[in-house]
């Protein structure tokens, strides 16, 4: 019976972590005979160039871009006059979202100055976000430590887990969007929305626009890092403690759609607030 019952725990944490292989999620954390799931919040870092650490979210972020930039490469040669249904559908879709861009900023100059970057904004979280769902990602790397301290780490891990890539995306919107102000009205005027002695309540406005300006730094990183962590996290959870054959197959799902919404919300907040940032002030 003891025999028996050995084997059988041995096939059931074989399947667990032959999950996590294909499902992406940490296998040492799969172990659910250890007792403990490991959650961690720091980047975990592969080596380092000179002083700059080389983490497994910025070697994924690299990945991400070369495999874009392939993709961009190959499909642009095979373009043609007469459009494939492939094709038919890409032209729609980026000409679907340039119009409603050109809807919101009103602007047939701007809409084509700021639509690449938004469209890149979008289709690189995007690509990010549904990267780190892959098989193997999380779950494919070198050991480290001895004894108890064992544990993995990754060669790939889902960038937007890490608060320094979304901080990074976050100043690059923030960047836009304050330069395209002062492009649209200039430096003084576009300065006066934050900086108004014409009386107190609109010194303390300004004030209170110009601290909201900053906070988005703020609530576009975390945003982003908080659904995307939080979503890796509960599918290690589940994977460790519930069925872990059938069960993570719709949470999969879910943090497919929820890639989805966060490059959705990050590119259109972005459009949104380059919309407010060109409006002359009042």
């Amino acid at each position: 019976m003891a025999f028996h019952s050995v084997m059988s725990r041995i096939r059931v944490v074989g399947g667990t972590l032959l999950l996590g292989a294909l499902f992406g999620v940490s296998t040492p954390a799969l172990a659910a005979e250890s007792g403990a799931i490991s959650v961690k919040l720091s980047p975990y870092v592969l080596g380092t160039v000179g002083s700059m650490p080389i983490t497994a979210t910025l070697l994924t972020a690299w990945v991400t871009m070369i495999l874009l930039a392939v993709l961009a490469f190959f499909g642009g040669r095979k373009l043609a006059v007469i459009p494939s249904k492939f094709q038919s559908i890409l032209e729609m879709l980026i000409g679907g979202a340039y119009d409603y861009v050109a809807s919101v900023l009103e602007d047939e100059s701007r809409t084509r100055r700021y639509f690449p970057i938004i469209m890149t904004i979008f289709v690189f979280i995007l690509a990010m976000n549904w990267l780190g769902l892959f098989p193997g990602v999380t779950s494919v790397g070198f050991f480290e430590g001895h004894g108890s301290d064992r544990h993995l780490i990754p060669l790939l891990y889902p960038p937007a887990a890490d608060l320094n890539i979304t901080i990074a995306f976050a100043i690059i919107a923030f960047f836009t969007i304050e330069i395209a102000g002062v492009l649209a009205i200039g430096v003084w005027r576009y300065a006066g929305k934050f900086i108004n002695f014409s009386s107190p309540l609109a010194f303390a406005i300004g004030l209170i626009e110009l601290m909201s300006e900053f906070a988005r730094l703020v609530a576009f990183s975390f945003r982003l890092f908080g659904n995307i962590f939080a979503g890796k996290t509960l599918i290690l959870v589940v994977m460790a403690l519930a069925t872990p054959y059938v069960l993570p197959v719709p949470l999969i799902a879910y943090e497919v759609f929820v890639g989805f919404i966060q490059a959705f919300i990050f590119a259109i907040l972005t459009l949104y607030f380059i919309k407010l940032a060109t409006e002359e002030p009042h």
